[in-house]
Protein backbone atom coordinates (compact mmCIF):
# COMPACT_ATOMS: atom_id res chain seq x y z
CA UNK A 1 0.00 0.00 0.00
CA UNK A 2 2.92 2.50 0.73
CA UNK A 3 4.50 2.03 -2.43
CA UNK A 4 1.12 2.17 -4.30
CA UNK A 5 0.29 5.63 -2.60
CA UNK A 6 4.65 6.67 -3.32
CA UNK A 7 3.86 5.77 -7.11
CA UNK A 8 0.28 7.70 -6.87
CA UNK A 9 2.55 10.70 -5.85
CA UNK A 10 4.70 10.34 -8.16
CA UNK A 11 2.63 9.93 -10.88
CA UNK A 12 0.44 12.86 -9.71
CA UNK A 13 3.57 15.52 -9.11
CA UNK A 14 4.65 14.42 -13.28
CA UNK A 15 1.13 15.02 -14.14
CA UNK A 16 1.52 18.28 -12.45
CA UNK A 17 4.60 19.55 -13.76
CA UNK A 18 4.04 18.54 -17.01
CA UNK A 19 0.38 20.85 -17.05
CA UNK A 20 2.37 23.25 -15.76
CA UNK A 21 5.03 23.13 -18.09
CA UNK A 22 2.32 22.95 -21.00
CA UNK A 23 0.03 25.98 -19.86
CA UNK A 24 3.34 28.11 -19.63
CA UNK A 25 4.49 27.22 -22.82
CA UNK A 26 1.08 28.49 -24.30
CA UNK A 27 1.41 31.40 -22.62
CA UNK A 28 5.08 32.28 -23.74
CA UNK A 29 4.37 30.80 -27.64
CA UNK A 30 0.64 32.34 -27.41
CA UNK A 31 0.20 34.69 -25.21
CA UNK A 32 0.34 38.03 -24.84
CA UNK A 33 4.05 38.00 -24.70
CA UNK A 34 4.59 39.54 -28.47
CA UNK A 35 8.29 40.30 -27.50
CA UNK A 36 9.34 36.29 -26.19
CA UNK A 37 7.17 35.01 -29.41
CA UNK A 38 8.57 37.60 -31.95
CA UNK A 39 11.93 37.07 -30.58
CA UNK A 40 11.52 33.43 -31.06
CA UNK A 41 10.82 33.32 -34.46
CA UNK A 42 12.65 35.83 -35.92
CA UNK A 43 15.91 34.39 -33.85
CA UNK A 44 14.91 30.39 -35.80
CA UNK A 45 14.13 31.60 -38.69
CA UNK A 46 17.49 33.52 -39.80
CA UNK A 47 19.19 29.82 -39.00
CA UNK A 48 19.82 27.87 -41.48
CA UNK A 49 19.34 24.45 -39.41
CA UNK A 50 16.38 25.57 -36.71
CA UNK A 51 13.46 26.86 -38.63
CA UNK A 52 11.78 24.15 -37.45
CA UNK A 53 11.89 25.82 -34.29
CA UNK A 54 9.36 28.25 -35.66
CA UNK A 55 8.07 26.37 -38.34
CA UNK A 56 6.97 23.14 -35.91
CA UNK A 57 5.14 26.00 -33.29
CA UNK A 58 3.58 28.28 -35.70
CA UNK A 59 2.10 29.08 -38.85
CA UNK A 60 3.13 30.34 -42.21
CA UNK A 61 1.17 33.69 -41.94
CA UNK A 62 2.14 34.50 -38.24
CA UNK A 63 5.53 34.04 -39.26
CA UNK A 64 5.23 35.99 -42.18
CA UNK A 65 3.80 38.88 -40.31
CA UNK A 66 6.26 38.82 -37.62
CA UNK A 67 9.54 38.99 -40.22
CA UNK A 68 7.64 41.72 -42.15
CA UNK A 69 7.50 43.39 -38.82
CA UNK A 70 10.92 43.15 -37.88
CA UNK A 71 13.04 43.61 -41.34
CA UNK A 72 15.75 45.43 -42.78
CA UNK A 73 15.74 47.77 -45.48
CA UNK A 74 18.52 47.58 -47.87
CA UNK A 75 19.83 50.39 -49.23
CA UNK A 76 20.30 51.89 -52.03
CA UNK A 77 23.26 54.31 -51.48
CA UNK A 78 27.26 52.32 -51.21
CA UNK A 79 29.72 53.86 -49.65
CA UNK A 80 31.48 57.12 -51.14
CA UNK A 81 34.86 56.46 -50.38
CA UNK A 82 36.11 60.63 -50.39
CA UNK A 83 33.93 61.15 -47.53
CA UNK A 84 36.52 58.62 -45.31
CA UNK A 85 39.47 60.51 -44.40
CA UNK A 86 41.98 58.55 -43.35
CA UNK A 87 44.68 60.03 -40.68
CA UNK A 88 46.71 57.39 -39.47
CA UNK A 89 49.54 58.82 -37.42
CA UNK A 90 51.92 56.06 -37.96
CA UNK A 91 50.77 54.38 -34.66
CA UNK A 92 50.68 50.33 -34.07
CA UNK A 93 47.85 50.77 -31.64
CA UNK A 94 45.45 48.62 -31.20
CA UNK A 95 42.29 48.81 -28.43
CA UNK A 96 40.04 46.26 -27.24
CA UNK A 97 37.03 47.56 -25.37
CA UNK A 98 34.34 45.52 -23.48
CA UNK A 99 31.28 46.64 -24.86
CA UNK A 100 29.17 44.27 -22.89
CA UNK A 101 25.51 45.12 -21.61
CA UNK A 102 23.14 43.88 -19.52
CA UNK A 103 21.83 41.51 -22.03
CA UNK A 104 25.16 39.85 -23.96
CA UNK A 105 29.09 40.04 -23.88
CA UNK A 106 30.68 42.05 -26.45
CA UNK A 107 34.37 43.10 -27.41
CA UNK A 108 35.39 45.58 -30.07
CA UNK A 109 38.85 45.86 -31.21
CA UNK A 110 39.94 49.51 -32.70
CA UNK A 111 42.76 49.08 -35.12
CA UNK A 112 44.31 52.53 -35.61
CA UNK A 113 46.35 51.59 -38.60
CA UNK A 114 43.77 50.16 -41.68
CA UNK A 115 46.30 49.11 -44.18
CA UNK A 116 46.46 46.04 -41.08
CA UNK A 117 43.58 45.03 -42.07
CA UNK A 118 43.18 41.73 -44.95
CA UNK A 119 40.52 39.53 -45.73
CA UNK A 120 42.26 35.80 -46.29
CA UNK A 121 40.53 32.88 -47.46
CA UNK A 122 41.66 29.50 -45.71
CA UNK A 123 44.04 27.13 -47.21
CA UNK A 124 41.97 24.76 -48.92
CA UNK A 125 38.51 26.92 -49.68
CA UNK A 126 36.21 24.81 -51.02
CA UNK A 127 36.76 21.74 -49.52
CA UNK A 128 37.78 22.08 -45.82
CA UNK A 129 38.03 25.05 -43.39
CA UNK A 130 40.05 26.38 -41.10
CA UNK A 131 40.19 27.35 -37.12
CA UNK A 132 40.73 31.23 -37.00
CA UNK A 133 44.25 30.30 -35.19
CA UNK A 134 45.79 28.51 -37.48
CA UNK A 135 44.41 31.01 -40.47
CA UNK A 136 46.27 33.74 -38.43
CA UNK A 137 49.27 31.84 -37.40
CA UNK A 138 49.87 31.46 -41.44
CA UNK A 139 49.37 35.03 -41.93
CA UNK A 140 51.35 36.09 -39.22
CA UNK A 141 48.81 38.05 -37.94
CA UNK A 142 48.13 39.58 -33.98
CA UNK A 143 44.43 39.15 -34.23
CA UNK A 144 41.65 38.28 -36.17
CA UNK A 145 37.35 37.75 -36.31
CA UNK A 146 35.34 35.40 -38.52
CA UNK A 147 35.01 36.56 -42.47
CA UNK A 148 31.94 35.09 -44.77
CA UNK A 149 29.45 32.92 -44.31
CA UNK A 150 29.67 28.88 -45.25
CA UNK A 151 26.96 26.70 -47.67
CA UNK A 152 28.40 23.28 -46.19
CA UNK A 153 26.20 20.15 -46.27
CA UNK A 154 27.93 18.03 -44.25
CA UNK A 155 26.54 19.20 -40.90
CA UNK A 156 27.67 22.69 -41.38
CA UNK A 157 31.50 21.25 -39.84
CA UNK A 158 33.97 21.77 -42.85
CA UNK A 159 33.45 25.07 -43.47
CA UNK A 160 35.07 24.90 -46.69
CA UNK A 161 32.70 26.00 -49.30
CA UNK A 162 31.56 30.19 -48.65
CA UNK A 163 28.49 31.48 -49.64
CA UNK A 164 28.59 34.65 -51.84
CA UNK A 165 32.00 36.11 -52.85
CA UNK A 166 35.81 35.93 -51.35
CA UNK A 167 38.18 38.61 -52.80
CA UNK A 168 41.58 38.84 -51.41
CA UNK A 169 44.69 40.81 -52.76
CA UNK A 170 42.75 42.18 -55.24
CA UNK A 171 41.76 38.52 -57.03
CA UNK A 172 38.69 37.10 -56.76
CA UNK A 173 38.82 33.98 -54.93
CA UNK A 174 35.51 32.34 -54.86
CA UNK A 175 31.86 33.51 -56.32
CA UNK A 176 28.84 31.67 -56.71
CA UNK A 177 27.61 34.03 -59.40
CA UNK A 178 25.32 36.01 -57.80
CA UNK A 179 23.93 39.01 -59.78
CA UNK A 180 23.55 41.59 -56.95
CA UNK A 181 25.90 41.18 -54.53
CA UNK A 182 25.52 42.46 -50.98
CA UNK A 183 29.66 43.78 -50.91
CA UNK A 184 31.69 44.01 -47.28
CA UNK A 185 35.10 45.09 -48.35
CA UNK A 186 38.24 47.23 -48.23
CA UNK A 187 39.89 49.10 -51.20
CA UNK A 188 43.10 49.81 -52.12
CA UNK A 189 43.64 52.80 -50.39
CA UNK A 190 42.29 51.10 -47.07
CA UNK A 191 38.84 52.39 -47.20
CA UNK A 192 35.70 50.03 -45.74
CA UNK A 193 33.42 49.32 -48.76
CA UNK A 194 29.63 49.19 -48.24
CA UNK A 195 27.11 48.77 -50.76
CA UNK A 196 25.01 46.14 -53.77
CA UNK A 197 27.63 45.63 -56.94
CA UNK A 198 27.76 43.68 -59.74
CA UNK A 199 30.55 41.32 -60.37
CA UNK A 200 31.64 43.50 -63.27
CA UNK A 201 31.50 46.36 -61.42
CA UNK A 202 33.95 45.18 -58.70
CA UNK A 203 36.19 43.61 -61.23
CA UNK A 204 36.28 47.15 -62.47
CA UNK A 205 36.69 49.04 -58.90
CA UNK A 206 39.91 49.10 -56.63
CA UNK A 207 38.66 46.57 -53.86
CA UNK A 208 41.60 44.65 -52.90
CA UNK A 209 39.43 42.54 -49.99
CA UNK A 210 35.68 41.18 -50.04
CA UNK A 211 33.20 38.92 -48.56
CA UNK A 212 29.29 39.34 -49.39
CA UNK A 213 27.11 39.69 -46.44
CA UNK A 214 24.38 41.96 -44.95
CA UNK A 215 22.75 44.00 -43.01
CA UNK A 216 24.98 46.89 -44.19
CA UNK A 217 24.16 48.98 -40.82
CA UNK A 218 26.19 52.27 -41.70
CA UNK A 219 26.33 54.08 -44.57
CA UNK A 220 28.24 57.76 -44.98
CA UNK A 221 27.58 58.33 -41.39
CA UNK A 222 23.55 57.63 -42.09
CA UNK A 223 22.26 54.27 -40.15
CA UNK A 224 20.14 51.62 -42.22
CA UNK A 225 16.56 51.35 -41.82
CA UNK A 226 15.69 48.77 -39.45
CA UNK A 227 12.43 48.22 -38.75
CA UNK A 228 12.31 46.47 -34.75
CA UNK A 229 14.92 44.14 -34.37
CA UNK A 230 15.78 43.55 -37.53
CA UNK A 231 14.38 40.39 -38.53
CA UNK A 232 17.12 38.88 -37.02
CA UNK A 233 16.10 37.57 -34.01
CA UNK A 234 19.23 37.69 -31.38
CA UNK A 235 22.07 35.24 -31.86
CA UNK A 236 25.63 35.58 -31.47
CA UNK A 237 27.59 38.48 -34.30
CA UNK A 238 30.03 39.79 -35.72
CA UNK A 239 30.60 42.83 -37.90
CA UNK A 240 32.86 45.28 -39.34
CA UNK A 241 33.28 48.91 -39.28
CA UNK A 242 35.22 51.86 -40.07
CA UNK A 243 35.02 55.70 -38.58
CA UNK A 244 35.41 58.35 -40.71
CA UNK A 245 39.31 58.86 -39.92
CA UNK A 246 40.16 55.53 -40.91
CA UNK A 247 40.36 53.58 -37.79
CA UNK A 248 38.76 49.89 -38.20
CA UNK A 249 36.52 48.71 -35.87
CA UNK A 250 35.65 44.87 -35.16
CA UNK A 251 33.00 43.64 -33.22
CA UNK A 252 32.08 40.48 -31.64
CA UNK A 253 29.18 39.49 -29.43
CA UNK A 254 28.51 36.26 -27.57
CA UNK A 255 25.15 34.56 -28.21
CA UNK A 256 22.93 31.12 -27.37
CA UNK A 257 24.26 30.68 -23.53
CA UNK A 258 22.75 31.67 -20.12
CA UNK A 259 25.23 34.11 -19.74
CA UNK A 260 25.06 36.05 -23.26
CA UNK A 261 21.86 35.09 -25.04
CA UNK A 262 22.60 37.28 -28.11
CA UNK A 263 22.32 40.26 -29.87
CA UNK A 264 19.81 41.98 -32.32
CA UNK A 265 21.67 43.42 -35.65
CA UNK A 266 20.06 46.69 -34.29
CA UNK A 267 22.09 46.13 -31.20
CA UNK A 268 25.18 45.92 -33.66
CA UNK A 269 24.43 49.54 -35.47
CA UNK A 270 23.87 51.00 -31.74
CA UNK A 271 27.23 50.07 -30.76
CA UNK A 272 28.64 51.36 -33.94
CA UNK A 273 27.26 54.74 -33.80
CA UNK A 274 28.45 54.51 -30.30
CA UNK A 275 31.79 53.92 -30.93
CA UNK A 276 31.91 56.57 -34.29
CA UNK A 277 31.65 54.03 -37.33
CA UNK A 278 30.78 55.87 -40.25
CA UNK A 279 30.44 53.12 -42.29
CA UNK A 280 29.70 49.38 -40.85
CA UNK A 281 28.52 45.85 -41.76
CA UNK A 282 27.33 42.63 -40.37
CA UNK A 283 28.95 39.84 -40.81
CA UNK A 284 28.67 35.71 -40.55
CA UNK A 285 27.41 35.18 -36.72
CA UNK A 286 26.05 32.31 -35.19
CA UNK A 287 28.38 29.69 -34.09
CA UNK A 288 31.27 30.85 -35.87
CA UNK A 289 31.73 34.48 -34.43
CA UNK A 290 34.85 34.53 -32.91
CA UNK A 291 37.98 37.04 -31.82
CA UNK A 292 41.44 35.93 -31.49
CA UNK A 293 43.77 38.78 -30.18
CA UNK A 294 47.34 37.68 -29.50
CA UNK A 295 47.02 33.90 -29.72
CA UNK A 296 44.09 34.00 -26.86
CA UNK A 297 40.60 33.72 -27.76
CA UNK A 298 38.82 37.37 -26.78
CA UNK A 299 35.28 36.23 -26.70
CA UNK A 300 33.33 32.79 -25.61
CA UNK A 301 32.34 31.09 -29.01
CA UNK A 302 29.00 29.19 -28.44
CA UNK A 303 30.91 25.98 -29.93
CA UNK A 304 33.99 25.91 -28.44
CA UNK A 305 36.91 28.24 -27.33
CA UNK A 306 38.69 27.46 -30.69
CA UNK A 307 35.72 28.24 -32.88
CA UNK A 308 34.41 26.14 -35.89
CA UNK A 309 36.21 25.90 -38.82
CA UNK A 310 35.55 29.14 -41.31
CA UNK A 311 36.16 29.72 -44.93
CA UNK A 312 37.82 32.75 -44.26
CA UNK A 313 38.67 35.43 -41.74
CA UNK A 314 39.26 38.94 -41.28
CA UNK A 315 43.17 39.72 -40.25
CA UNK A 316 45.23 42.03 -38.09
CA UNK A 317 49.27 41.66 -39.90
CA UNK A 318 51.71 42.08 -36.77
Amino acid sequence: MILKNKRNNLIFKATTIFIIVLIVLAIVFYGPYEFIRETWITSAMTTLEHQWLATSIYDAKTINEILQKHSYVAPKERTNADLTIIKYDGSDKIELIDVSTNNFRAYLMKIYDPKRVKLVPCKNLGEQGQKIKDILSENNAIAGINGSGFMDTNGHTKGGVPSGLIMSNKKIIYSDNSSNISLVGLNEDNKLILGFYTMKEILKSNIRDAVSFAPLLIINGIPTIINGNGGWGIAPRTAIGQTKDGAILLLVIDGRQLSSFGATVKDVQDIFIKYGAFNAANLDGGSSSIMMYENETVNFPCTSKTGRYIPSAFIVTK
